[in-house]
């Protein structure tokens, strides 16, 4: 396999980069922004050109919910154009491309599970650009695997599990929303899904392209995945005492973009296509104390 890796430090990225190390018949060129802008379509080019990989993976994304719905049109140049020139550039080469993308394409109101063939309909510019590079994507390049992840969380960058251990650390009481449902998922559990395919399609296995869920399971509120993560830190004294937890509805903690009241996906297809299980959050907090700091 020759894999190009784009947003190498970012959670996925990251575990990406690392599972992928020193695999053997594996050459990996790990990029973040730095080394491309994915919004130059020539530096894009080039960078594809040159290294000739058969599998071109899309960890590289604007996930600043809030400022995307000030940041449009940066919004749209990561989310959208840039995975269109590496799913054009990905075609050109013969190479497939792996995209990871977000529940928030879906309105969030739906009961139940959320299918990969349901309705999109986003309801912020975060939600908005994403759906609009899933669509560019899958229009731009034959081979491509688009997975829709939620509630992304690991040891390397920003998210829910580190901000819980911080705060927990010096508040002796937190509110946190517990009307909003999901499944927390892991960023080791991703990259290791995004591989297992990528080596499918190397090997020339069967592959059916297009959309697929990915995230955790048991499906929880943020206030449930607060308990477990202060519960979890407890237990293995990364923290000494569980503060207060208070559940609180969306209303009482307003932000600038709507944020999905359920983020539940069925990841019924991606088990019967490929074997794979959803991602096993409360195991991925076994080790709680390599997400402090």
């Amino acid at each position: 396999m020759r894999v190009l890796i784009t947003g190498c430090h970012g959670q996925v990225g990251h575990c990406l980069t690392q599972q992928l190390a020193g695999n053997e018949n594996t050459t990996v060129l790990a990029l973040d922004k730095e080394n491309l802008d994915i919004t130059n379509q020539e530096a894009v080019n080039a960078a594809v050109v040159e290294f000739q990989p058969n599998i071109i993976i899309n960890a590289a994304a604007h996930t600043a919910v809030d400022k995307a719905e000030e940041e449009v049109e940066l919004s749209y140049a990561i989310n959208r154009d840039g995975p269109n020139y590496l799913a054009q550039a990905a075609q050109r080469a013969g190479a497939a491309i792996l995209h990871i993308s977000t529940d928030y394409v879906f309105e969030g109101n739906k009961v139940g599970e959320y299918q990969e063939t349901d309705t999109t309909n986003p309801q912020g510019v975060y939600g908005e650009s994403k759906l609009a590079g899933e669509i560019a994507v899958a229009n731009a390049c034959d081979k491509h695997i688009i997975l829709r992840t939620a509630w992304v969380f690991g040891e390397n960058g920003n998210n829910f599990v580190k901000t819980m251990l911080r705060l927990g650390a010096t508040r002796n009481e937190l509110s946190i929303v517990g009307d909003q449902f999901g499944g927390p998922t892991y960023a080791g559990d991703i990259a290791h899904v995004l591989i297992q395919i990528a080596k499918r399609i190397t090997d020339g296995g069967d592959v059916e392209y297009g959309v697929y869920h990915y995230s955790g399971l048991p499906h929880v509120s943020w206030f449930e995945f607060a308990e477990t993560i202060f519960d979890t830190a407890v237990k293995q004294t990364v923290i000494l005492n569980k503060p207060s937890l208070t559940s609180i509805t969306t209303d009482q903690y307003p932000t600038p973009a709507k944020r999905p009241s359920n983020s539940r996906l069925s990841t019924d297809k991606i088990t019967k296509s490929f074997a794979i299980k959803a991602s096993d959050w409360t195991a991925a907090l076994n080790n709680i104390q390599a997400y402090k700091g």
